[in-house]
């Protein structure tokens, strides 16, 4: 059966001209015990609640979940799709995408994220076990994981965060098979991977991964541990390639015909090129149909439960927000115009946060270590501990990339919708998740705060500048920047109305003016609107987002006392601004020329003010100061918006 598994990836490998056959020869004989042995599954269900997830973190090795998932029966997943592997339009990509092909469970091929997001999806079970009970919650998750993941420094803040939090139902196989790209892993880690386990509070062993005894020993010693399980499988990478086995010449590129066709000599595979036996594969379907009962007796399990219970777990795992949450956001929009509040957004969003955690049982928050900064906490909120998963709220720790990732996880999981905290500046720490998350459609809530020189004191290093437009060149991710109280109530709302898209909340920590919206219409979820449009036309227009809408306002008065014409639009979010109609995006612009104001560097500023436009904002790194020193001394004042008006309408006072 194992053979199976490993002709197949030679083979896909050898047809496509691409891709990395060697560790799929490697783990054949680990996988093929934990999908006949120990993983529950059903292929007729790929989405079944309480299946065991099984996560392929070194997702270059692709060919081996597809084979997999062939061999045991899922949807989809024929011998032509593996014969398309690398083709345009197959569901055999590169690199396990999730959405994509049924039974991947997250999208990998970035070292070390599919660990991180194990992590998450791990959590996220524990924390669904104590809500419903282990009836209902009940499975496993395992990775299986090589030395570039282990390498990655994502992996440190994960395993640490795993450990601490003793996550039993997680077991990570690992890949040991001493190769990378370069060559032995020799050349650049000297690591005893054991002992970092065990001294982030893992179980660990090492086991010969050709051995499927000792395998399947391990995988049951690791079932019934109190703490999370390492276990390191020694392989040798592609098994049965006898000129290439063993060597880097094997990880990344096809064996070639004359090594293929020793490879079947080797292991005693006379068959030809996608052709497995019918009793292997009939093996295999058996396999694959192991987990059917198990699913059965689970729906059973739920049929029976109390029908609130029933009805409450059924929305909890499709991710529904439930109705009191939406009038929660109604709540405490309504109150932030009657009471007019001066504060920071990001206090802003504690109230929201407030208003919504005992609405939303679903809501799972978090920070990375900036609980009192960023303001994540609702006082309803419980902490999440080691062996005490009844709590809605995570002690990250200082780990925003292993944050950012296991949010992806509990999304991917199902059961709650995560947000988590952390600065601005520090999204560089958390991108290449959050643009995983991107990429597979997950609605994950990213909370970043101190969100310009605003912050005053604290200096460059922790100021972002260019952070708004790196975000923003991500696909498929919402930038949210609001203007007031108002607005961060309405950002929060469409961050939870954005199913298939992760959001950045980017809050002030200075306070901010409720601004008037006598007349106005619109608002965040157009992604920019007119808040004050001037009668009798316009001379020029002025759109800016978050703490520089109030500065765009004051401007526009002064210009109206030497009868200038300035609309003032809020731009909260360009990307679902980007998406309204184009009659509306014409009214909200108009034909006057306009003027971008936002602390930050331009970025594609350019695009929405026009050859003519100008823009305000930063030009380089800011310094340490008080703020409204900085905003001067850098230039983004009422004055300097006044004045760049006066020049586009020629009235400069110079």
């Amino acid at each position: 059966m194992a053979n199976a598994v490993r002709a197949l990836a030679m083979d896909a490998v050898e047809k496509a001209k691409s891709g990395h056959p060697g560790m799929p020869m490697g783990m054949a004989d680990v996988a093929t015990v934990l999908f006949t042995r120990f993983l529950n599954f059903d292929p007729a269900d790929p989405a079944w609640p309480d299946r065991d997830r099984f996560v392929l973190s070194a997702g270059h090795g692709s060919m081996l979940l597809y084979a997999l998932l062939y061999l045991t029966g899922y949807p989809g997943m024929s011998l032509e799709e593996l014969k398309n592997f690398r083709q345009w339009g197959a569901a055999t990509p590169g690199h396990p995408e999730y959405g994509h092909t049924p039974g991947v469970e997250t999208t990998t091929g970035p070292l070390g994220q599919g660990l991180a997001a194990a992590i998450g999806m791990a959590l996220a079970e524990r924390l669904m076990a104590a809500r419903f009970g282990e009836r209902l919650v009940n499975h496993h998750t395992y990775v299986l994981t090589g030395d570039g993941c282990l390498m990655e420094g994502i992996s440190h803040e994960a395993i640490s965060l795993a450990g601490h939090l003793k996550l039993n139902k997680l077991i990570v196989l690992f890949d040991d098979n001493g190769i990378s790209i370069d060559g032995s892993t020799r050349l650049s880690c000297s690591d005893d991977q054991l002992m970092r386990f065990a001294a982030s509070g893992w179980a660990v062993t090492r086991v010969d991964g050709h051995d499927p005894n000792a395998v399947a020993a391990a995988i049951e010693a690791a079932r019934r541990s109190d703490r999370p399980s390492f276990i390191a499988c020694r392989t040798v990478i592609g098994y049965g390639a006898p000129n290439r086995q063993g060597t880097e010449k094997v990880h990344g590129a096809p064996l070639g015909a004359d090594e293929v066709a020793a490879a079947r000599e080797q292991l005693g595979w006379p068959h030809p090129p996608f052709v497995v036996p019918d009793d292997v594969l009939a093996a295999w379907r058996r396999a694959g149909m192991r987990g059917s009962a198990a699913r059965r007796l689970w729906q059973a399990r739920l049929e029976e439960s109390d029908g609130a219970i029933r009805e409450s777990f059924v929305d909890t795992v499709r991710g529904h927000v439930p109705e009191s949450a939406w009038t929660a956001l109604d709540q405490i929009r309504e109150r932030f115009l009657a009471e007019a509040p001066k504060i920071a957004t990001r206090q802003a969003s504690q109230k929201v946060i407030d208003a919504l955690a005992p609405a939303m049982p679903n809501l799972l928050g978090g920070s990375a270590d900036l609980t009192h900064s960023n303001l994540t906490q609702a006082k309803s909120q419980t902490p999440v501990g080691r062996g005490d998963f009844a709590g809605a709220y995570v002690h990250y720790g200082i780990r925003e990339h292993g944050m950012a990732a296991a949010m992806n996880g509990i999304a991917l999981h199902g059961g709650f919708v995560p947000y988590g905290g952390t600065f601005l500046v520090f999204s560089d720490y958390s991108r290449p998740a959050i643009r995983l998350a991107a990429l597979m459609g997950l609605r994950v809530i990213h909370v970043m705060t101190h969100d310009s020189i605003g912050l005053g004191e604290d200096g460059p290093t922790h100021q972002p500048v260019e952070h708004l437009a790196s975000l923003r060149a991500i696909p498929n991710l919402l930038v949210f920047r609001p203007a007031d109280a108002v607005e961060t109530a309405e950002a929060w709302a469409a961050a939870l109305a954005a199913e298939n898209r992760p959001s950045v909340l980017c809050l002030t920590r200075q306070g901010l003016p409720t601004l008037s919206r006598a007349g106005v219409s619109g608002g965040v979820g157009e992604g920019a609107y007119v808040l004050r449009e001037p009668e009798g036309g316009r001379d020029v227009t002025l759109i800016a987002t978050g703490s520089e809408v109030s500065l765009a306002l004051e401007a526009a008065d002064l210009l109206a006392a030497e009868n200038i014409r300035a609309a003032v639009v809020s731009a909260p979010c360009l990307a679902l601004f980007r998406a309204q109609p184009q009659d509306y995006r014409r009214m909200v612009l108009g034909t006057a020329p306009r003027i971008g104001v936002e602390a930050a560097v331009e970025g594609d500023w350019a695009k929405l003010l026009g050859a003519d436009g100008i823009f305000i904002g930063m030009t380089g790194f800011g310094a340490s100061a008080p703020a409204d020193v900085l905003f001067e001394k850098f230039g983004i004042t009422r004055e300097a918006v006044a004045e760049a008006a006066r020049r586009l309408v020629g009235r400069s006072k110079d």
